[in-house]
């Protein structure tokens, strides 16, 4: 598990993916989302916006993101 740490009090799920380095562009992101390719806390999340806070974890190719305070 990797785990991302943030400064704010969310972060967007599209954003993580390529804060990450889980996908490389902004279209990768929305393509992988819209096709449920992520969960987020165990579950499909086709919400690109989704507002993400410390404690979340997402799942996306075979890794787990979890969300930390900095």
């Amino acid at each position: 598990m990797e785990k991302i740490a943030i400064d704010t009090e969310f972060i967007k799920l599209e954003s993580l993916l390529k804060f990450a380095a889980a996908v490389g562009t902004g279209g990768e992101a929305k393509l992988a989302v819209n096709e449920g390719l992520v969960q987020v806390n165990g579950e499909v999340c086709t919400m690109r916006g989704k507002k993400l806070r410390p404690g979340d974890r997402v799942y996306f190719q075979n890794m787990e993101y979890e969300i930390v305070k900095a």
